[in-house]
């Protein structure tokens, strides 16, 4: 299948996938390859640094999971809001996705089964609110997907996830955000393909299956994506090594993590 976009705007494409999938350097280079613009949301890490400071992923409540989610929802919508045509790194309903698969498995996907269990029970007060929220969500996440993108691509899990406390650290957890990705994208009939491999693969295959015309060697591409994203991973975990080493690591602390909701 080729472009199912309209003419007059061009081309409305999402790379899906989860963590550790490699969204963002396939997406920096199939934008620069193409000349399309990319959108994207700004990172769980970039927003933590503004909502709230000092903390990891793992260490979120429900609430501030839920203003991260809706955080990025807000970029998206932003970012894709142009008359013309994009490559989207990631969609609007990824977060949906995220949140999600936490209401199958717990707040904490990486926790082992007795602190999951405690959440849980911490957790059992709200958890009818937060089902019928992300009922919620997921519809209206749902309808602008159907309504926006033209066409999805797909990258399977194929590499290792880093554990660096911002991305969950349980491959179950992951490997159902994967299928809840698959089995919304059947759901909502959107046209999607699977695409795997290297970088060059990927991108190349994505060419083909749009018929994209390029704008810049693929070589060249390849390498400017790669550096881009590097440089800003480098400066994300720079931070990251900075709070950690001002943390305060008491058992109360410790403890309150552990049984937060």
């Amino acid at each position: 299948m080729g472009d199912t976009s309209t003419p007059q705007r061009g081309l409305h494409l999402a790379i899906s996938g989860t963590y550790s999938s490699g969204k963002s350097t396939t997406t920096e280079t199939l934008s620069m390859a193409t000349g399309i613009p990319r959108t994207h949301a700004m990172t769980s890490r970039e927003i933590l640094l503004d909502l709230v400071p000092g903390k990891q992923v793992q260490e979120l409540s429900a609430m501030e999971l839920t203003m991260l989610g809706l955080r990025r929802l807000e970029e998206r919508i932003h970012h894709e809001a142009g008359q013309g045509p994009f490559i989207s790194d990631g969609s609007v309903i990824h977060e949906w996705i995220y949140g999600e698969a936490r209401m199958r498995v717990g707040i904490n996907p990486g926790a082992n089964l007795l602190l999951r269990t405690v959440k849980n029970i911490a957790g059992l007060p709200v958890k009818r609110f937060y089902r019928q929220y992300m009922d919620a969500y997921g519809a209206v996440a749902k309808a602008r997907a159907k309504r926006i993108y033209d066409a999805y691509v797909h990258l399977p899990v194929e590499f290792e996830m880093k554990a660096d406390g911002h991305r969950p650290v349980s491959e179950p957890f992951r490997k159902m955000s994967d299928d809840l990705l698959i089995e919304t994208l059947e759901e909502l009939e959107i046209p999607y393909h699977v695409v795997g491999g290297t970088v060059r693969e990927r991108v190349e295959r994505i060419v083909e299956i749009f018929d994209l015309p390029l704008v810049m060697p693929l070589d060249e591409a390849i390498e400017r994506a790669g550096a881009k994203v590097s440089r800003a991973t480098e400066i994300l975990e720079k931070d990251a090594r900075f709070h950690e080493a001002q943390r305060t690591k008491s058992l109360r602390r410790r403890v309150s993590y552990a049984v937060r909701f």
